[in-house]
């Protein structure tokens, strides 16, 4: 059963950082798309960041230069670097794999094949 399992979350004032990490169990990353996507109470679902199956990563326009994805491959594990957080970065994240990446733009009516609960970014001004 595939299982995806995010931490790392927490509370940082404006300009602070974080970095989550995402923990895949029962299946390989190399072989799906994945990412983070965020929602914030009242607004939309939208993809932060991903990595795809050929290496090349993706970021929302919002989080270039700010964010930093990555993984481990070896640990089966899923990072994000969050640099510079602002008060509009506040959101539960969640962690996502899917063999495609049409996800990526599904996010306001659909979720992908696997997703995690989340874990919480609260950033304070």
């Amino acid at each position: 059963q595939v299982q995806l399992v995010e931490s790392g979350g927490g509370s940082v004032q404006s300009g602070g950082s974080l970095r989550l990490s995402c923990a895949g169990f029962g299946y390989t990353y190399r072989r799906y798309s994945v990412g983070w996507f965020r929602q914030a109470p009242g607004k939309e679902r939208g993809g932060v960041a991903r990595i795809d199956t050929d290496g090349r990563t993706i970021y929302a326009d919002s989080v270039k230069g700010r964010f930093i994805v990555s993984q481990d491959n070896a640990k089966n594990t899923l990072y994000l670097q969050m640099n510079s957080l602002r008060p509009e970065d506040m959101a539960m994240y969640h962690c996502a794999a899917d063999p495609g990446t049409k996800w990526w733009v599904l996010l306001y009516r659909a979720l992908p094949q696997y997703w995690g609960r989340g874990t919480q970014v609260t950033v304070s001004p």
